[in-house]
């Protein structure tokens, strides 16, 4: 029994170091192994948990194992402390990931394609006004930046488009009222 918990011991140090060291899987390992003799070993259990999101979150994995390292010989409850933590990283990053999922469903549920793309089509075919009249019926072309649209509607113009360029140009001199680099395209009409 005492060679156990030696080798356990040594093993433990091991784990913390690979941990230390940011070989998580190897630290994963260690930890496992303790785990095989002594089920119930808090630390070892901690280890495990956070070997595992230090292979997704480096940072946030060390991190804790600092915090954990700290309280765990003023607290009792430690683990529960770090397990709360983990759960709650958890639940927000499962959160921001539905945020996300739903923006890119509501962008494909728009049926268009970003500036970005257009412009990549632009190029491939080096006509913009062919492009754009092949799409601008059946495909909405979605801007995210000021930079963008200021470039889109100065595209129009430039290529027989005018009325549609100053259309785009007045919904956003309502949106942006006193946008200077806004208002400054109407000096192109």
């Amino acid at each position: 029994m005492e060679r156990i918990r030696v080798n356990n011991e040594r093993l433990l140090k091991l784990a913390e170091s690979q941990f230390l060291k940011k070989e998580y899987k190897s630290a994963l390992q260690s930890y496992g192994e303790i785990l095989k003799d002594n089920p119930k070993m808090d630390e070892a259990k901690m280890g495990v948990y956070l070997s595992d999101l230090g292979l997704d979150s480096d940072d946030e994995a060390q991190a804790l194992f600092d915090y954990y390292h700290t309280i765990k010989d003023s607290s009792d409850d430690a683990a529960q402390i770090i397990n709360e933590i983990i759960k709650s990283l958890d639940e927000t990053k499962y959160s921001i990931s539905q945020l996300i999922s739903r923006q890119i469903d509501m962008q494909e549920e728009i049926d268009g394609i970003t500036y970005g793309d257009f412009m990549s089509l632009v190029k491939d075919s080096g006509d913009f006004k062919k492009v754009f009249e092949n799409i601008m019926f059946s495909t909405k072309v979605v801007i995210t930046s000021k930079e963008d649209l200021i470039d889109f509607i100065t595209k129009l113009n430039e290529n027989g488009f005018k009325d549609m360029a100053l259309a785009y140009l007045d919904d956003m001199s309502n949106i942006f009222p006193k946008d200077q680099d806004i208002l400054e395209l109407y000096k192109l009409f």
